[in-house]
């Protein structure tokens, strides 16, 4: 099974200036074979694979003798990574390649020989770099990419195959349905809320200042240089803390329970309500929903969404009975066939639970709702659909 470890690089100042030389020449070559490509598919109307540009290497360094101080197989892998970005796009998993710049993170991609050590990585033509191994490393090193932040700071991200299988999937345990929200940022079907840390808005006073400061530069000068250095440190502690946020949640969830059942929802619609679209952002529900489904899947658990018409808070899950309308303002209400009081939001998170596990008992896979189908305004009777999971029994509308 392929795992990643990403460990903290500290190089010095030679192997800096190595470093940078190698990021310059792959971020060269990238925009070469790019502009190559986007020259003879406009000439000739057929495009170029990664292969046939990395044949055009050898005639390169002889025109351009500083590519000869660049790892070979480095700039062979920015080969194939391209030809690799043109599939992502061409099968709609990705944008159109763009062309790489100067500022910003800087990375390169070693395919082989690069060795770890205790307290160092050996990376060819750099040498010995000093590093911050706080993971045991397992298994064979597939591929190593060393990267630089807007905050100058360097890191290595090592795929390795620890020869072991991945674990079969079982549904035996304990099940959770979890509601994404804003005021708390996950809720459970058990209850537990978990509140919304609201990260940006304690470094956002301090974001605004450096943001000023860097304005007020002038273009070019080595003073604007420095200051969006400041403004890259404070954003890069706003993500980090996000990411100690979302990883120990995450861990936390996937450790206390087998299945695990969010609702998919449309991040980047919501985000077009101009109101929402600064706390949806900040709040990091996309990046929370890739760490559990991965972590799932390491530890051989159930990760799954339902789809996001599925009526999930206007639902009651005693009696099934849907309410027409629920505005957002709307956060507790009671029910009109058995008059239970529900919590908005813990309702939710039960009926996504629910659905979940009606999913995956059906044997078929086949969601209840179908966003493909125009509804029709009159509605229609539910059917319901019955089924057990250990000793608890639930039903829930199937249609």
């Amino acid at each position: 099974m392929l795992r990643v470890v990403k460990v903290r690089l500290y190089p010095d100042v030679q192997q800096q200036q190595s470093l940078a030389q190698a990021f310059g020449s792959c971020r060269w070559l990238w925009n070469y074979c790019l502009n190559l490509m986007n020259q003879t598919y406009k000439e000739t109307g057929k495009g170029l694979s990664g292969y046939e540009v990395k044949k055009i290497i050898p005639q390169l360094k002889k025109e351009h003798e500083w590519l000869s101080l660049t790892y070979s197989q480095c700039l062979q892998q920015v080969c194939l990574n391209l030809g690799v970005a043109f599939n992502n796009f061409f099968e709609k998993r990705a944008k159109y390649p763009r062309f790489k710049f100067k500022h910003g993170k800087q990375s390169i991609q070693y395919p082989q020989n690069v060795k770890v050590a205790e307290s160092y990585l050996t990376l060819p033509k750099i040498g010995d770099v000093s590093a911050i191994i706080h993971r045991y490393v397992e298994g064979k090193i597939k591929t190593v990419t060393v990267s630089k932040n807007c905050s100058n700071q360097y890191f290595a991200s090592i795929l390795l195959d620890d020869g072991k299988d991945k674990p079969s999937s079982s549904v035996e345990g304990k099940a959770i349905g979890i509601d994404l929200g804003l005021t708390h940022f996950a809720i459970t079907s058990d209850g537990s809320k978990f509140d919304n840390p609201r990260i940006l808005n304690k470094h956002e006073k301090n974001l605004k200042l450096k943001q000023q400061q860097l304005s007020r530069k002038q273009k070019g000068s080595i003073n604007r240089i420095k200051a969006r250095k400041k403004v890259a440190r404070v954003q890069r502690k706003i993500t980090n803390c996000r990411e100690d946020f979302l990883h120990k949640l995450s861990r936390r969830i996937v450790n206390e329970n087998q299945v695990i059942v969010v609702e998919n929802l449309n991040i980047k619609g919501m985000m077009r309500n101009h109101k929402l679209a600064k706390s949806i952002h900040q709040v990091g529900w996309g990046r929370f929903c890739t760490m559990l489904k991965y972590k799932a899947e390491i530890e051989g658990k159930i990760y799954l969404e339902v789809d996001r018409f599925f009526p999930s808070s206007k639902t009651c899950h005693v009696c099934l009975n849907q309410v027409g309308s629920l505005p957002l303002d709307v956060r507790f209400w009671t029910c009109e066939k058995c008059q239970t009081k529900h919590d908005r939001d813990v309702n939710a998170s039960i009926n996504l639970r629910d659905e979940g596990l009606r999913i995956l008992t059906s044997g078929t896979g086949d969601k209840a709702c179908c966003p493909d189908v125009s509804r029709s305004k009159g509605g229609r009777k539910k059917s319901t659909t019955t089924f057990s999971v250990g000793q608890e029994a639930h039903t829930v509308p199937s249609g």
